[in-house]
């Protein structure tokens, strides 16, 4: 009877110890815990150490700005910096991105993405760490966004005991233009990944006031050229010739007419053509004329309606005034971009941890913005969700829009950026823990 008592009484205790042990690992935090989580990693960055540390890495950036697949030195710097933190990463991934790893190394994997590159621009703000770089200029902010992931980045491994998963960092290139998340997306830094969030600077809102919204947040994008072929000849005789200028002036009067009478004046569409190249005399009718613009809208649909009446367009008005046209869409160096559309239930995450981080107040609904952004392309793979930080320069009488010159941000964002990363990962472990998983299938909200 005792050595019964005896071996029961040990089952019993390891049964205890195997379900600590599982338990341990399914719950993460009181709901009370989690939600001071976001306050907590605000308060470890705004740590005059950390928060230096972050000011420096976006110095050094800014100072040394490189356009798309060239940021061979912002590269680095990254890689310093996480060999520094003891995280691992791959390198190289779509010519210069570095995508890095913290937590368990098992599911789920969360990423979170920065965008690397500046802009062709020569910077008109003068001050101690102005760009060294003739003609190149980070005036979009991505400085910021590398220095924010790499806070996060160090707060997340101080913290990796609340990581019930694994974090990715997509340190991304070429995002101006150059489609660099499309070819992250190619050379597999999403595998296995199942959400991402990213961020982006915003200098028209204050310090402590984020913005975002959930579905279609930004249009997508797509460019056309055309070159318009008639007959040269001199001006003073133009029944001699077939004037291309003409009938290019009338295809730009037709194409306005795809927005205001086929267009949904419900669903938001711009049609631009900013490129005019005609002949270079007063008195002579040149050869052809080469027109160009951009056209945006915020569903795939009514982006592939109005390419396909664009062409439609320019060839049969050219036509009629016995022209020829030719007209090209996507090139290497002019991709086509999707809306960006925030995943609904990312959504609701983000704004319980803004709120607990900032008080509800703080999280704003932001407009539609008829700007485009390659964030997309991971959101064309799997849900994502795309924010506003305020880092608006209260010094200023007037705030600066991004691509400008005299672009200039309030560094003092630069922990409310980092934590936000850093606890909306750790909020989806602690969701996904708690067995209510994010997505019951995957889909996309349009307009």
């Amino acid at each position: 009877m005792m050595s019964y008592s005896k071996g029961f009484f040990l089952i019993l205790i390891l049964f205890m110890f195997l379900c600590k042990s599982i338990f341990s690992d399914m719950i993460l935090v009181s709901k009370e815990e989690v939600s001071e989580i976001p306050m907590n990693f605000l308060n470890f960055a705004k740590k005059g150490e950390i928060f230096e540390w972050m000011v420096g890495i976006r110095r050094k950036i800014h100072e040394n700005p490189e356009l798309g697949y060239e940021e061979f030195e912002t590269s680095k710097l990254i890689r310093e910096e996480l060999d520094k933190m003891g995280i691992e990463y791959k390198y190289p991934v779509a010519v210069t991105g570095v995508v890095g790893f913290i937590g368990s190394g098992k599911p789920p994997l969360v990423a979170l993405r920065a965008d690397m590159d500046a802009l062709s621009l020569q910077e008109m703000v003068e001050w101690e760490h102005k760009s060294k770089n003739p003609g190149k200029m980070h005036a979009c902010g991505h400085d910021t966004h590398v220095a924010m992931l790499l806070g996060a980045a160090k707060i997340l491994q101080e913290h990796r005991n609340l990581l019930k998963g694994t974090v990715v960092l997509v340190f991304q290139p070429a995002e101006e233009g150059g489609g660099g998340a499309k070819k992250m997306v190619e050379a597999g830094a999403l595998e296995n990944v199942e959400a991402i969030f990213g961020l982006h600077s915003s200098t028209f809102s204050p310090l402590g006031e984020v913005t975002s919204r959930s579905g279609p947040m930004l249009a997508g994008s797509g460019f056309f050229e055309a070159v318009i072929s008639g007959k040269g000849g001199h001006a003073a005789i133009p029944q001699h010739s077939i004037d291309p200028i003409l009938a290019a002036s009338n295809v730009i009067v037709s194409l306005q007419h795809l927005i205001s009478r086929e267009a949904d004046p419900l669903d938001s569409q711009v049609l631009t053509v900013a490129k005019f190249q005609g002949g270079g005399a007063f008195n002579v009718i040149p050869d052809s004329v080469t027109i160009g613009g951009t056209f945006r809208a915020f569903s795939k649909e009514s982006l592939q309606q109005l390419k396909q009446r664009i062409e439609e367009v320019i060839v049969a008005q050219a036509t009629v005034q016995r022209c020829n046209a030719t007209v090209t869409f996507e090139t290497k160096d002019r991709l086509f971009f999707p809306p960006t559309v925030n995943d609904k239930d990312l959504h609701k995450l983000f704004e319980r941890v803004a709120g607990d981080m900032l008080g509800t107040d703080k999280v704003k609904e932001m407009q539609l913005l008829m700007g485009s952004e390659d964030f997309s392309f991971y959101q064309e793979k799997i849900p994502g969700y795309l924010f506003f930080v305020g880092m608006k320069d209260e010094t200023l009488e007037h705030p600066v829009s991004a691509h400008s010159p005299y672009f200039r941000i309030n560094e003092a964002a630069l922990p409310f950026g980092a934590a936000l990363h850093a606890s909306l990962v750790v909020r989806y472990f602690s969701d996904n823990q708690a067995g209510s998983p994010m997505h019951d299938g995957y889909h996309h909200d349009e307009l």
